[in-house]
């Protein structure tokens, strides 16, 4: 298709629409600026979805490659909105005013979306989290699948992806399991009768903890008394597990259910 002679000929059909940065802007020139402010979109959309799946793959991780992504995707839009206007001939000085007011509107109307838009930002230089961490804020645990401009996409254990504001991993306490990629412990309580045999008790937990896969053989599990005295002992067995492994909830069912049979099979009764 011949744009030069679609332009030429619709120049023929111009009227003035409005006026902007000192530039009287036509039907013809509004319909140049649209197209050319969608296929700067799309090329850093482009952009970013090659530096991410082919350019660095080899050499960064997943986190790291969208993080650059994201930011060579921001540069190139600003660049190419700012090299559109002013080829058109806006003076970009005398919309001062309109940025002005655009401000206030923001301040006012859109704060939420700017202060998310702004935690997105800060995420992806400080990268507190990245894609594939096992995070949770605000109730919400899962894993981290895609960090956006706006919000964050967590799949939970049961396969549901969760959109959370940028802004909570920004404002609130969040737990990143897999933050310093070292294995992390995990405790289960347990009580007792107090008249059961304190020594076999510590064995049990420490051999159900031992038989199951994902825990680590060192540091070896731990069987602690948290509370002696009263009808009740309360102990506390904790285990060591990889930070990428199952879900820590998981896990705790699992070593939950091996206690109760060994303590079931020995006639041992909770209090």
């Amino acid at each position: 298709m011949d744009w030069h002679a679609l332009f030429e000929r619709l120049k023929t059909y111009d009227i003035d629409l409005f006026t902007l940065g000192g530039v009287s802007l036509t039907m013809s020139s509004v319909l140049k600026l649209v197209l050319l402010l969608a296929l700067v979109w799309w090329f850093a959309g482009w952009l970013r979805r090659w530096i991410v799946d082919h350019a660095l793959v080899h050499h960064m991780d997943l986190g790291t490659r969208q993080a650059v992504g994201s930011m060579v995707r921001y540069a190139v839009l600003v660049i190419g909105v700012v090299l559109i206007l002013q080829n058109a001939g806006v003076n970009l000085s005398a919309l001062g005013v309109l940025a002005g007011a655009v401000g206030v509107g923001v301040g006012f109307g859109l704060q939420n979306i700017v202060s998310n838009f702004i935690s997105g930002l800060i995420i992806t230089l400080e990268r507190p989290i990245k894609v594939g961490d096992r995070v949770e804020v605000g109730g919400i645990e899962g894993t981290v699948q895609e960090i956006g401009t706006r919000r964050t996409t967590v799949i939970t254990n049961d396969r549901m992806a969760i959109l959370v504001p940028n802004q909570r991993f920004i404002l609130d306490n969040v737990v990143n399991q897999v933050y310093e990629e070292t294995p992390i412990r995990l405790r289960i309580a347990v009580q007792v009768q107090s008249s059961t045999d304190a020594e076999l008790v510590r064995r049990l937990l420490c051999e159900s903890a031992a038989e199951h896969p994902q825990v680590l053989k060192q540091p070896a599990p731990e069987a602690l008394i948290t509370m002696l005295g009263g009808p009740a002992t309360a102990y506390e067995l904790a285990v060591w597990h990889e930070a990428r492994g199952p879900g820590r909830q998981q896990l705790a069912s699992e070593l939950s259910y091996a206690v109760g049979k060994r303590f079931r099979a020995h006639d041992i009764k909770g209090a």
